[in-house]
Parts: C-alpha cells; structure tokens; sequence
C-alpha cells in the first residue's frame, strides 16, 4: 500500500515540484494551501504532469481548527513535508509581525497536530538565510550562525529550535531539517515553474520577466561588494534537484529505525555571482539583458554557498542540473507563460 504523504504549501512553487517528484517516487500526496501565494491553476498543472489527480485542501495553517479538519479527512497520513510559508526577505523587513505570526504559528499548529495523530516522520523547509554574513566558505551545517539579517531569516532559525526541542521531548519524532540555498528553474516539461502572483523577488524570474518584456529593466542590488566581481554570490539549486532531496529524506525517515534529526545543506556547492547568471542568461537566451545598477539592499547576505557533502552522504543525494540547464529550463518556462513556443533543449550533467 502507498504511504500517504501531507505536503503543506504544495501549491507554491518548491511545494508543486516536490508533489511530483513524490508522486514519481510513489507516494500518495495531498497538500494544504491557502493560495494567499500561490496560483489556484497549480494542481490542473502537476496533474497534466503526473497523470494523477491532486488534491489540495483549502486551510490556513494559522487556524488550528482548520488543520485539525485536514487530518480528520486525511487520516491515514504517514509523513509530513512543510513547506507553507511567506519568504520575502524585503517584506520580512518591512512587515516582521507578519512574517512571526504566519510561520511560526503555523508550524506549531501542524506540530500540534502530528503530535496527536502521532505522525513521527517531519520534513521541514529552512533556509540558507539562517547562517546570515558568515566568516567561512562553503558553508557548513556546522558554522556558526551569527547575525541573521531578516526576519524571515529568523522565523527559520526559530522554527529549527522549536522543531528539535519538539524531537527532544517526543522521542518517537524523527525530523530532516532542509536548509535550502537559491532553488530556481522550472520543471523539464515546461508545465510548471515559478508563478509569483506580484512583482517577484526572487533573481531567476525578474531575469527571465525582463528578457520575455515583462518588465523593462532589472536592478542589480550592489557591485562594490568584496566578490570577484563586486556583486552578491549565490549557490543557486534546481527546483527539481531540492524537490527530490525531500522525497529521499522522507523515504530515509519511514524505512529507518530510531529517531533521526538532522539539518542538511542542499546546493551545488558553487558559488555564482548576480552578474554571472546574468551572462547565462544572455548566452542561453541570444538576448542583451536590460539591467541597472543600483543601491545594496537592506537584509542581504553579501556570498553564500554550501558545502553539500552531508546530503551526499546522509541521503544519497546528488544534484543533476548545472547552472545552464537552471537558467534554461526557467527561460523556456518564462516563454511558455508569454505564450513563446521557441524552448530549447535542457541539458542535465
């Protein structure tokens, strides 16, 4: 019998990918978002990937008796992946209140939950953010974390200690804590990519938004910084790369035997500047990308990038998509959204 697998947020853009992957890998998937940030044309494009029906149940996590009519429908839930959360670093900044109320009220909602239910294997997404301006690179899972620069930054920080002392007291919980560096690209079959519903903030697409004519122009926040070329680095990672990290943690969880709790690094393991995924962009595309200068922004990090060699290990996990096929699988998805048909081949290393 397939195990049945809750993903919160599915609809958003790490969350979708990781439903097919999982539904790929043979699980059953059902997911709980809001669509507060997230397009409800979401699950009619997962299901045109993977051939099965995908169900979404409209909940705000923030509302424990929403959650608690989730598992009521859902009983026979076997693990969790909680992905539902705002990430806006900028937005975080100027709305802090926001950000602690929705992520970390939401987490303990699903805590509280599972624990009821008594649904013991949890996959949480963090983020690189939690390390802030490190003083060492790659970055381990072990380096310190010094000044955390956002808030949102800080409600991943939180949400690792709450879920590791929630392992502490309840010795039957085993959790993967995941902590992302810059997920981007779309799926291969140009069906699915990152949708924001305003502006985005994310480099990827305001690349790929300005080269389709979306968007006149792009800024670049910074070149003076202390890098080979004085803008910001970055370890950017394909969404379907992440995707599949979770399905193998999950999987790792319910097959083992014992507790496990661990926080692992997912990258590639090599830094890139602002400036040199523009020129991927160009050299992919054909096209001069309009971009500015402009000011540094308040709450980024200036270079990160991850030492990955624990989710090789730990997961047998290794990333598939270099950073051509990341800008090229978002640059077809980016045309297909405008109705432009010209993709062209992705390449996998």
């Amino acid at each position: 019998m397939k195990k049945k697998i809750l993903v919160t947020g599915g609809c958003g853009y790490i969350g979708s990918h990781t439903v097919i992957d999982l539904v790929e890998n043979g699980f059953d998937v059902v997911s709980i978002d809001n669509y507060s940030r997230s397009a409800r044309e979401i699950p009619g494009r997962v299901e045109s990937i993977t051939g099965k029906p995908f169900v979404n149940h409209e909940a705000d996590l923030t509302d424990l008796d929403a959650v608690h009519a989730v598992f009521e429908t859902e009983a026979d839930i076997a693990g969790v992946i909680h992905f539902a959360a705002y990430k806006s670093v900028p937005e975080s900044v100027a709305d802090p209140l926001l950000y602690y109320r929705n992520n970390i009220d939401g987490l303990v909602n699903l805590l509280t939950v599972m624990q009821e239910r008594e649904i013991t294997a949890f996959v949480f997404s963090s983020s690189c953010s939690v390390y802030g301006d490190v003083d060492e690179l790659p970055v381990k899972e072990t380096t310190p974390l010094v000044h955390i620069k956002s808030p949102y930054g800080k409600t991943k920080w939180m949400g690792e200690e709450i879920i590791t002392d929630m392992a502490a007291a309840r010795k039957d919980l085993s959790c993967i804590l995941l902590r992302y560096f810059n997920p981007v690209g779309a799926h291969p079959s140009v069906k699915l990519g990152e949708l924001p519903l305003q502006k985005p903030g994310n480099l990827f697409p305001v690349i790929t938004g300005v080269g389709v004519g979306k968007f006149p122009k792009m800024t670049v926040f910074g070149d003076r910084f202390d890098t080979r070329d004085g803008t910001c680095v970055r370890d950017f990672i394909h969404v379907m790369d992440i995707a599949h990290a979770h399905t193998l943690a999950l999987r790792q969880m319910l097959e083992g035997s014992g507790q496990v709790v661990e926080i692992v690094n997912l990258g590639t393991g090599n830094g890139v500047t602002i400036l040199e995924a523009i020129r991927m962009f160009e050299q992919v595309s054909g096209k001069a990308l309009n971009y500015e200068v402009g000011p540094e922004r308040e709450g980024d990090v200036i270079a990160i990038y991850a030492d990955n060699e624990k989710a090789r290990t730990l997961l047998g996990w290794t990333p598939k998509h270099d950073l051509e096929s990341m800008m090229r699988t978002a640059w077809n998805w980016e045309q297909e959204l405008a109705g432009q048909t010209e993709h062209s081949p992705v390449k996998q290393h």
